[in-house]
């Protein structure tokens, strides 16, 4: 069967523990779990459409946006990166509505073990889609505050005692060891009481959500692929974890290639 069209990062899930995973293509909805262990031919059709407006771009910004909206739109911007320095309430927010839609809403921080500890945060209703487009293994909400910026910076004071990013290859790899994210919670919060009490952050008692992915062999070796490069890509489908779709061909990372049209031959 083949399927055509815009392709955006895939929609994830859980049911039962485990990572489900839909790709956009064009009108459609894509189960990529079915496929695994599945031949799979990805094609490049040499057109990216700005997922806004629309318009042809030769490169792809900010995950599929040509490069006039990536410098218009607030979800573009530095602050979505760095939370931190969130600039609303200076009345400079490129979108002041989609600012107060999206950054003034519950925010959660949270500890997780993708290829080792790490702390993010996350917009609360992305709970757990936000874990599995890291490829976790398993993660614990925190801290809840209820703006953007609070989050940020109670990330920015977390990051003196634990990583912010993921090895990626070891994550792809599953090179990832079992640890004890309630023990490093307790430890970490009696570090950053001030920010605490200065950001108003309530205290989570959650539990540890573990993460299963539909993975059939991991990759000993990463091999990264990519459409710019390498137009027409197939391969055996091994498994996905992330935003990846391990092939023993090579993995691709979907997410990075928004925008772009594909055909999927399956």
């Amino acid at each position: 069967m083949q399927l055509s069209g815009l392709i955006q990062k895939m929609h994830t899930h859980l049911n039962k523990g485990v990572a489900q995973y839909q790709l956009p293509i064009g009108d459609k909805l894509l189960s990529m779990n079915d496929l695994v262990g599945e031949q799979i031919t990805l094609s490049f059709n040499h057109v990216i459409r700005c997922s806004h407006c629309g318009k042809k771009t030769n490169k792809s910004y900010s995950q599929g946006y040509c490069y006039p909206c990536s410098q218009k739109l607030a979800c573009c911007d530095l602050c979505i990166m760095k939370p931190e320095t969130c600039h609303h309430h200076l009345g400079t927010c490129r979108e002041p509505q989609w600012g107060l839609d999206n950054c003034f809403s519950p925010h959660v921080v949270y500890l997780a073990n993708s290829s080792g500890i790490k702390v993010g945060i996350t917009r609360k209703g992305n709970i757990p889609s936000r874990w599995i487009d890291q490829g976790a293994i398993s993660a614990l909400p925190i801290l809840e505050v209820d703006t953007r910026l609070k989050s940020g910076e109670l990330e920015m004071a977390l990051k003196q005692y634990v990583n912010d990013k993921t090895n990626w290859r070891k994550m792809l790899k599953n090179e990832v060891s079992p640890v004890d994210l309630l023990a490093t919670k307790n430890e970490l919060l009696g570090n950053i009481q001030n920010t605490i009490n200065t950001t108003g952050a309530q205290i989570l008692n959650n539990e540890v959500l573990a993460i299963n992915y539909p993975v059939v062999e991991y990759p000993s070796k990463i091999t990264s692929l990519n459409f710019d490069k390498t137009p027409v890509i197939t391969g055996v489908l091994k498994g996905i974890k992330a935003q990846y779709l391990i092939l023993d061909s090579g993995v691709i990372n979907i997410r990075k290639f928004g925008a772009y049209d594909i055909k999927l031959t399956y």
